[in-house]
């Protein structure tokens, strides 16, 4: 960090931010962030913007607060170390770095060896390589305070115990091994023996899959009600959004980076590049979801020559990010009066796992129903075949060459 760099150009973001038409408190909030940083960094020794973010930590802020300092940290950081100012999506947090930094070098070129395996191969999204590097670097850190730092000294005894509670419950799941196995495999040709072992040593874990909970034909019934009744007090937006999750199934992160271009009202067709699979995807445009994005469209979004449907609804007038389309599920079933109480599934992915079962329970074939969802992996299917309950019954074993006793069934 250069406090000096930073105490002569941050006017810079001020006055593109004042350009750019952001709030007078907002601009003044990033403002005093700022000066706080200024005037602290020499007495409190921070040598990067995660070392600013863990002092509020050590210092008792309240979760809210330590959200809105994270997000403002965001915005600085990217400005002071790459020169990027806002683009008017909330979810600008620092780079977190987390127990990588803490790890021998040897340790970290294991990380960062897979980082640039993956950037060259181009076949997994950066999310899924964070996740990834994440968790390898999590499992070496482990190891780190058993002391242990190079590969030659690793252990089946110590990758047990990394992998092991002090209770004796498991710390990590079937899925951070296999994630765990694909980052060593990424060194393997540095040393082909020392990392065959390594991988050998990672337990073998049984996985598990939770029950996954399904919209229900009530349910259904209620959100479609609210999404075509203009008094249900949603907004345009919402409807327009919660039309497109419910009518298609898409992911969230494909509705907000859909385009206007993509959106063909005369050929009645969305075309979009799925952002999980890179997949091109086209759909035929029902009349309600075309209605609704076209009343979006013309009676509530703000003018913008952004290319994107759906845009913020304060300034700067950006690309609504795919984080605030939960929201939208939310806002969406308290509207509808469903799924209140405290644990009840309320994103977005329960319209698309209704998509998947209405089809499958109507006989549709299964690789017909991966090409709508846009799955490149038909086991990607497998998760909801255990909701297709009509299937399902046909499948059902009768008891009657089993006897039971009278008082089975009995209510008493």
């Amino acid at each position: 960090m250069n406090m000096e760099k930073l105490k002569s150009r941050y006017p810079e973001l001020i006055a593109n931010m004042e350009e750019r038409c952001y709030s007078r408190d907002y601009i003044g909030r990033l403002e005093r962030e700022i000066q706080t940083i200024l005037a602290n960094a020499s007495s409190n020794n921070w040598q990067s913007y995660g070392d600013i973010y863990r002092g509020y930590v050590a210092n008792g802020m309240s979760k809210g607060a330590l959200h809105h300092r994270l997000a403002r940290l965001g915005i600085i950081e990217r400005f002071d170390e790459r020169g990027e100012f806002p683009d008017g999506r909330t979810r600008q947090k620092i780079v977190m770095h987390g127990k990588e930094q803490y790890l021998s070098e040897e340790f970290k070129r294991i990380v960062e060896k897979y980082r640039d395996y993956e950037l060259l191969r181009g076949r997994k999204k950066a999310s899924t390589i964070s996740v990834d590097a994440s968790t390898a670097a999590n499992f070496l850190y482990a190891l780190h305070c058993a002391g242990i730092d190079s590969v030659a000294e690793i252990t089946q005894q110590s990758v047990i115990s990394a992998f092991t509670n002090e209770d004796g419950t498991l710390r990590w799941s079937q899925s951070c091994k296999n994630r765990l196995a694909v980052v060593f495999g990424a060194s393997m040709s540095t040393s082909p023996e020392l990392f065959t072992r390594v991988i050998a040593y990672l337990p073998a874990l049984r996985g598990t899959r939770k029950n996954i909970q399904y919209l229900t034909d009530e349910e259904f019934s209620k959100v479609k009600r609210v999404l075509t009744d203009r008094s249900s007090g949603l907004s345009l937006r919402d409807i327009a959004i919660g039309t497109l999750a419910l009518s298609y199934g898409l992911r969230k992160c494909d509705i907000a980076a859909l385009k206007l271009d993509e959106v063909d009202l005369i050929g009645e067709k969305i075309r979009i590049k799925q952002q999980k699979t890179a997949v091109p995807l086209i759909l035929p445009l029902t009349a309600a979801a075309g209605n609704a994005i076209y009343d979006y469209a013309t009676q509530e979004r703000p003018e913008s020559d952004c290319e994107y449907v759906f845009l913020r609804e304060l300034r700067p007038f950006g690309r609504l990010c795919s984080g605030s389309l939960s929201n939208t599920a939310i806002e969406i079933m308290k509207a509808a009066g469903i799924r209140q109480n405290v644990g009840d599934r309320k994103g977005f992915h329960i319209f698309r796992h209704r998509l998947a079962t209405s089809l499958l329970g109507n006989g549709v074939a299964q690789p017909v129903i991966s090409k709508i969802a846009g799955h490149t992996s038909p086991e990607s299917l497998e998760t909801y075949l255990s909701a297709d309950f009509k299937h399902l019954k046909e499948c059902s074993i009768g008891l009657e060459r089993f006897p039971l006793r009278e008082d089975v069934f009995s209510n008493a």
